[in-house]
């Protein structure tokens, strides 16, 4: 089916692919202020980007609210990307050191740890706040 539409082949390894998202995931989540920060930051980065395009105020300020909404999507979407980059180093990492089939399983293992450990800590913020 996929034949016709591409005239060349590659392949994809499932256990690469969801080994390093898994660690991805289980660093987004361990490290939720960083990627928080990294989030600010692009949003900051891409809204003072975008003003540069504008010569007048006025049409600056007509769509702000959209395009700062817009930028805010953009950079949540692109802050994982660092976390991905780092996940797929760890998880060759891994395999290099313990082999192919410790990867996935330490990177779930890992991701649960995480979520348990993001679940804690935002609880004992709300009741610090309270």
């Amino acid at each position: 089916m996929f034949t016709e539409l591409f005239p060349f082949s590659f392949s994809v390894d499932p256990s690469a692919v969801s080994g390093a998202t898994l660690w991805a995931l289980s660093l987004y989540l361990a490290f939720s202020p960083v990627s928080d920060w990294v989030t600010l930051q692009l949003t900051r980065w891409f809204n003072f980007a975008e003003r540069s395009l504008y010569l007048s105020e006025e049409e600056f300020e007509k769509t702000r609210t959209g395009r700062e909404s817009q930028n805010a999507f953009w950079a949540s979407m692109f802050s994982v990307l660092p976390f991905v980059a780092l996940g797929t180093v760890i998880h060759y990492g891994v395999i290099w050191g313990l082999g192919g089939s410790w990867s996935v399983s330490l990177g779930l293992l890992c991701a649960v740890g995480s979520g348990v450990y993001e679940l804690g800590r935002r609880d004992s913020q709300a009741s610090d706040s309270d």
